[in-house]
């Protein structure tokens, strides 16, 4: 099965399709954005209680990726809030996920984008300008490469090596 044809498959199909090949994030992640079911290629950051990197990412155009974010599962500070997921929406990224907390989530409600995430938090990060961009990224028992495919859902994350 090519990449592409994956579509929005729910993540139940493509466990049962795929057997082991299908990496299960066992992070049981709440949504914030609108959409609840997204998928695409894997984007990814390392950072900690510092978003600079996050920004950075969503201001390039997005292609339908989503962005994952190892925000070393902090609840200290949000690393997403309703500005960079606008940012997000308009630059065409499909959804960001979110190892750490977002802010605004009233607003992120309201978006046709993509947000999970582990909860929320009214304090923004720090703006040091820290974190790795393009680097595996690892949570929930699963490691997250770039350009590979994420498939999100309402049962869950998933991830699917580019079989291409």
């Amino acid at each position: 099965m090519e990449p592409a044809s994956y579509g929005l498959t729910a993540t139940a199909d493509l466990c049962d399709s795929h057997g082991d090949a299908a990496r299960v994030c066992e992070i049981p992640f709440r949504d914030f954005g609108e959409v609840t079911s997204f998928s695409g290629p894997v984007a990814t950051i390392r950072c900690f209680e510092d978003n600079t990197q996050v920004r950075k990412v969503l201001e390039t155009e997005g292609h339908g990726r989503v962005l994952v974010v190892d925000a070393g599962g902090s609840v200290r500070c949000a690393m997403l809030g309703d500005n960079l997921a606008q940012l997000a929406l308009d630059n065409g990224w499909a959804g960001v996920i979110m190892y750490g907390c977002v802010r605004d989530a009233a607003v992120l409600a309201t978006l046709p984008l993509g947000v999970k995430a582990l909860g929320t938090h009214p304090r923004r990060s720090e703006k040091r300008g820290g974190g790795e961009v393009d680097v595996p990224v690892s949570f929930g028992g699963v490691t997250f490469n770039p350009g590979e495919r994420v498939f999100a859902d309402d049962d869950g994350v998933i991830v699917l090596a580019d079989e291409g």
